[in-house]
């Protein structure tokens, strides 16, 4: 039976407007696949209804939004974007099938925002199969852009950039010397892990204690105390959601003042806005800062309240993330012209410079040599249930 929290986020999608799938329509001989006179079929896999469907629902909704206001003032070139929304639950056998029904049955000439590090390492091969490009997926894994392949596109900055730049800063500025980790025994928390590992290896700093655990294990207690006892004074997290939000409740309990920072995917408001302010002076590095909707421009609020009284929800990092994928997207689009084929797209892609969102996020940019479309990474803190920036600045190390 879904949980009540399930069936909220499943109407939250419905309420969009389910998938923007229509029948496909043949396509001329020799044109690109996914490509008519009339339209442009183009897919993303994504969690709606699994462990992190609080995110995987907010990037969504932002990419739909996007799609169908191009959509309402008449597509790109002629065409209309005919994007299709598959769920995979945050699971790899779900993401496997998913990906086999865009690739096979909707014929999508790329995929764009697609959920998960081992999700997407394990679709990236039938994917190029196919000549399919994967660009921007929705994780900051290194193996979305190395080793080069002219169908990988990545977006952020990895998580692996991201932990040694946390290690770095809370070594230099706060006086960190013995570095725990806890992390997710997948291709992401591996990633978060190797960043960590290196970073202490650079400054000669303590390895402390490491915990791994499955995804959806939620009884943290021993590896804390793990952690405790072996007097960690940081601990860098390779977590996503409702993991981070118990982590750090289980601290909280235990009396373990540790200094606890996460990345990308703990960079969410429901992390900041979790009972009790668990999340209270948790850390989190991310490619870009969140806006509130409360945010001084005029644009983002207008952006902000738009999302709202469509959705009902707030927009939260990850849907931000989702629009900025989608825009640039659409940029992308726009500059290939009306001769659509593979070729084109992957040099339009390459020939992107400078390419600025919304949000104020960094400079996006690639070339022939390089997928790779930032390398920036921004630390926040929670302060009373919000993101709170520590910097405007982005850290490196």
């Amino acid at each position: 039976m879904p949980t009540k929290t399930t069936l909220t986020r499943r109407r939250a999608l419905l309420a969009a407007g389910g998938t923007l799938f229509t029948p496909m329509i043949a396509r001329a001989a020799g044109a690109a696949r996914g490509v008519t006179d009339t339209q442009i079929t183009f897919g993303t896999m994504q969690d709606l209804s699994g462990v992190t469907a609080v995110q995987g629902v907010n990037n969504a909704n932002a990419m739909r939004m996007a799609y169908d206001a191009v959509n309402a003032k008449g597509g790109i070139h002629g065409r209309k974007l005919n994007w299709v929304l598959e769920d995979m639950q945050y699971i790899v056998p779900k993401a496997v099938q998913a990906m086999n029904k865009l690739l096979n049955k909707d014929e999508v000439f790329f995929c764009v925002g697609n959920g998960g590090t081992p999700h997407n390492d394990a679709v990236m091969p039938s994917m190029f199969e196919k000549n399919v490009p994967n660009i921007f997926p929705l994780t900051c894994a290194r193996s979305m852009y190395e080793p080069f392949n002219r169908l990988k596109f990545g977006q952020f900055a990895s998580y692996y950039d991201q932990m040694r730049a946390a290690v770095k800063y809370f070594a230099e500025n706060h006086g960190k010397k013995r570095v725990g980790v806890m992390y997710q025994d997948t291709d992401y928390g591996k990633d978060v892990l190797a960043g960590a590992v290196a970073q202490i290896a650079a400054m000669g700093l303590q390895a402390g204690a490491t915990a791994a655990f499955r995804p959806t294990d939620t009884d943290f207690n021993a590896a804390i105390a793990r952690l405790q006892d072996d007097k960690c004074d940081l601990v860098i997290m390779g977590t996503i959601v409702k993991d981070t939000v118990i982590i750090l409740q289980t601290a909280r309990k235990t009396g373990f003042n540790a200094t606890f920072c996460g990345n990308f995917a703990s960079y969410s408001t429901a992390v900041a806005e979790a009972p009790g302010e668990a999340a209270e002076g948790f850390y989190s590095m991310a490619p870009a800062l969140y806006r509130y909707p409360d945010d001084k421009t005029p644009a983002i609020q207008a952006y902000c309240q738009e999302y709202r009284k469509r959705f009902g929800i707030d927009v939260n990092y990850l849907g931000q993330a989702g629009n900025t994928a989608a825009m640039f997207m659409v940029a992308v689009l726009e500059k290939v012209g009306r001769d659509l084929t593979l070729d084109s797209l992957i040099a339009g892609l390459e020939s992107m410079k400078d390419w600025h969102d919304l949000f104020g996020g960094p400079a996006l940019s690639m070339s022939p040599t390089s997928h790779h479309a930032s390398s920036q990474s921004f630390l926040s803190v929670v302060k009373g249930t919000r993101w709170t920036p520590v910097q405007e600045q982005p850290l490196s190390y």
